[in-house]
């Protein structure tokens, strides 16, 4: 019986014979296997791409298709412009026929294409053709303003997916925040706002310069002033591309 009560005293004790034995601890579970989380990393990068992929075919495709063919393969420069329209131009027919709705950003390259066009015709001229790209810009330039006119800013869909990036939860709160929020309305619209002055303002320069400056100096000024216009639209676009995201990112943790 006293070896009992001793053993049973012992029992409560740690291994080396000290302080009383704590109850057992509870396993933590186990963190996800690098395949699993790898999954997850390679679903969100889907997402993004998906969610890049419009703007690619609509913008992207048409420039590719006019660079490969005007600077690659030597194609006129008319003829190369009317190839890459075929892209925009069946995305327009396609999009309105299925939604009843215009695709802007492809109707915009068809526009864009479609001045191009006009002006290779019109003359063969070294300051008309430098000038033919402030045609450009302003089409650009003008159809982005006209989206703001009609409350359908057109820089939403490259704002869009950078704000959003890919997440189904962000995507969710723009899509709200854009039918409810007046003031991620008045945002948006001013965002593109931005964007459309800031073409026009190169337009402008790019046109004085044509006909102001030596052909030889507009060659590679022609490049400082859109890229300048596109820093300057990037730096002065924050002021509305900053609240977005902030309203996004408390939309998406209320949610």
């Amino acid at each position: 019986m006293l070896m009992t009560d001793t053993q049973t005293c012992d029992s409560t004790r740690s291994p080396a014979g000290g302080a009383p034995a704590g109850p057992a601890r509870t396993a933590r579970p186990a963190r996800p296997a690098g395949p699993a989380a790898s999954g997850t990393e390679a679903g969100r990068h889907g997402d993004t791409l998906a969610s890049l992929r419009p703007l690619a075919i609509d913008v992207g495709v048409p420039l590719a298709t006019f660079y490969l063919l005007h600077d690659a393969f030597g194609v006129s420069l008319w003829l190369s412009l009317a190839l890459s329209s075929i892209a925009p131009a069946i995305r327009t027919v396609a999009g309105f026929a299925a939604e009843r709705a215009a695709n802007l950003l492809a109707l915009l390259m068809l526009a864009v294409n479609l001045a191009g066009i006009v002006v290779s015709f019109l003359t063969g001229d070294p300051r008309a053709m430098i000038a033919k790209d402030s045609l450009v810009s302003s089409v650009i330039a003008i159809a982005i303003l006209a989206s703001v006119a009609i409350r359908r800013p057109l820089m939403s869909a490259g704002l869009r997916p950078f704000m959003t990036k890919g997440k189904p939860e962000r995507t969710a709160a723009w899509e709200r925040l854009a039918a409810t929020s007046g003031r991620f309305r008045r945002l948006e619209l001013a965002f593109s706002t931005i964007w459309g002055l800031a073409l026009l303002a190169e337009c402008a320069a790019r046109l004085v310069g044509a006909y102001t400056l030596p052909v030889t100096t507009m060659v590679w000024l022609g490049n400082v002033f859109a890229l300048g216009a596109i820093g300057l639209a990037v730096v002065i676009g924050g002021a509305a591309a900053g609240p977005i995201q902030k309203m996004i990112d408390a939309e998406t943790q209320a949610s």
